[in-house]
């Protein structure tokens, strides 16, 4: 998934796409321990995509602090 495509959901989405991705990745770890799953680039292709995620979250996080920072400055 593209971070574009990312940037368009909302952070309580996004947190649930993480949350779901981190199920799949314990999912896909516990398959190729068990010789059930071939496809070793899922797993880095899982990880990721749940850094990707976490990365925009902790973008909007920052700009948020940043905007709270500018309109105190602003008040004072």
């Amino acid at each position: 998934m593209k971070a574009r495509e990312l940037r368009d959901y909302t952070d309580e989405e996004l947190r649930q796409m993480e949350a779901e991705l981190k199920r799949k990745l314990f999912t896909l770890r516990f398959q190729i321990a068990m010789g059930q799953q071939d496809n070793t680039a899922a797993v880095k292709q899982t990880k990721r995509d749940i850094a990707r995620i976490k990365t925009i979250l902790r973008e909007r996080e920052l700009a948020r602090e940043r905007e709270r920072k500018t309109v105190k400055a602003g008040e004072a």
